[in-house]
């Protein structure tokens, strides 16, 4: 059977409240904010880079963190982890993914969300 999945469009995320979720997607991580239609229920949607986008849904529960995560890739690990820790987010210390050269870090969105900070093995 011929793959039907051609790549990643989005990924939704569940938030209570938009504004102060923007404040940690958009303000601190800096994804930019798209434009977004008139749906019934309130929301961002968010420029994750090469065409992939984040969508925050507006709702009055997240679901419990059991282990579901969205990754960002980023160049520097350390710099990241700086800078979200200079903010006040507690960020985990960035370790060795499976013991490869790649290395991850994982933060909370302001509701819980897991989010990896991802740094992928340098190319030589």
């Amino acid at each position: 059977m011929p793959m039907l999945i051609a790549d990643i469009h989005h990924v939704s995320l569940n938030v209570t409240e938009t504004g102060r979720a923007l404040g940690f997607y958009r303000d601190l991580l800096g994804l930019a904010e798209l434009e977004r239609p008139a749906f019934s229920f309130g929301g961002a949607w968010l420029d994750a880079g090469n065409g992939r986008q984040i969508h925050l849904i507006e709702s009055t529960s997240v679901p419990a963190d059991v282990g579901q995560h969205v990754a960002f890739a980023v160049s520097d690990l350390d710099g990241a982890i700086e800078v979200l820790r200079a903010a006040g987010c507690e960020v985990s210390d960035a370790k060795s993914v499976g013991g490869t050269a790649a290395r991850q870090a994982f933060v909370l969105d302001p509701d819980g969300n897991r989010v990896e900070l991802h740094q992928p093995a340098a190319v030589e």
